[in-house]
């Protein structure tokens, strides 16, 4: 005969296997979901562009931004991360990249949204090369599922081209 602690081991020991088989079939099942998430963001108005007085520009947008990210949505998908990036190149930089705004949807119902907001962060370039500069907005997401990778990916769209003069 087995003692307790024996079985119990034993019992312990196929749960938990089982438990890991579960999460990798769980894992492996987010690779049969094609998402086809759709977005569009439109600048409305450039409110200020300025330079600082240690030689900086900085630009305050206003935007809408519509998203369908509901497709990213699965049974193990625990919530997506979501941000706008504002992305250019300047001579010394082949790509700068600038959170506008950001947001944690935790359900496929609030996967659907439209917003209208000015840029979150601050839209600052270490030197003075916005001026007259083609500026792409991309969304990008990260899917966190509640087991399994992470995922990642974006939509780059054609932005719009800042002023050639500062504002203030």
């Amino acid at each position: 005969m087995h003692s307790f602690w024996y079985r119990m081991n034993a019992l312990l020991t196929f749960s938990l296997t089982i438990l890991a088989l579960l999460c990798g079939l769980a894992s492996f099942s987010d690779n049969f979901n094609w998402p086809a998430p759709v977005a569009e963001v439109q600048v409305l108005n450039v409110n200020w562009f300025k330079k600082h007085p240690n030689g900086n520009d900085e630009v305050s947008l206003t935007m809408n931004i519509s998203a369908d990210l509901q497709s990213m949505f699965t049974w193990n998908t625990k919530q997506v991360f979501v941000f706008l990036a504002a992305e250019y190149e300047t001579p010394k930089n082949a790509l700068n990249q600038i959170s506008l705004w950001d947001d944690i949807i935790p359900s496929k119902e609030d996967a659907k949204f439209q917003i209208h907001t000015t840029n979150e962060y601050r839209f600052t370039d270490q030197g003075s090369n916005l001026r007259g500069k083609a500026i792409n907005l991309t969304l990008h997401w990260h899917v966190m599922p509640k087991t399994g990778k992470m995922f990642a990916d974006k939509i780059v769209m054609n932005g719009f081209r800042l002023p050639d003069q500062y504002s203030r």
